[in-house]
């Protein structure tokens, strides 16, 4: 007879894993991004390039690891203007990782996280919807420009099922 396992589900894991899923999925769309598309001037010159966009996302977390996590390991800011995909992908690498560990102490703690209101899951929330605005504005400019993503990454971007675990 077959052993049953009993999975237990609880909310502070599932919030980290989506919170790491959705970096991964801003890893992936990197990765699937055309490299001319990477520094490509917006129509008439208005706007970020994709590669201030994807700094932004990193140093919009930096920002908040300054106000929330003062005297931890800060990562450094990214330049818009020169920074590379291998840089941007391990500066949000370094900032997921160090916000990762904000978001685990608040969940374990009184639920908030310092800077921020109303709480953590909000905190949770506000920062995938952030990345999540500025792929599509990415995804966007990359057509704009005339060198989208490939179709299959544009639909692998919503497989967080397969993209949740490293």
């Amino acid at each position: 007879m077959a052993k049953t396992v009993a999975v237990t589900f609880t909310i502070s894991e599932s919030l980290l894993t989506a919170f790491d899923t959705n970096d991964r999925i801003n890893q992936y769309m990197i990765e699937n991004l055309p490299a001319d598309a990477w520094r490509a001037e917006p129509p008439e010159g208005k706007g970020r390039t994709v590669a201030a966009m994807v700094a932004h996302i990193h140093n919009v977390r930096v920002m908040w690891l300054k106000a929330a996590a003062k005297g931890s390991k800060i990562p450094e800011q990214l330049d818009r203007v020169s920074v590379t995909p291998v840089q941007a992908l391990k500066g949000l690498e370094q900032s997921r990782a160090a916000l990762s560990a904000v978001l685990k102490s608040a969940l374990e703690g009184d639920g908030r996280v310092k800077g921020f209101k109303p709480d953590v899951a909000g905190f949770f929330g506000y920062l995938i919807a952030h990345d999540a605005h500025h792929r599509g504005q990415i995804c966007m400019l990359a057509r704009q420009v005339g060198h989208p993503l490939p179709q299959k990454a544009m639909f692998g971007m919503w497989e967080w099922g397969s993209r949740g675990k490293a």
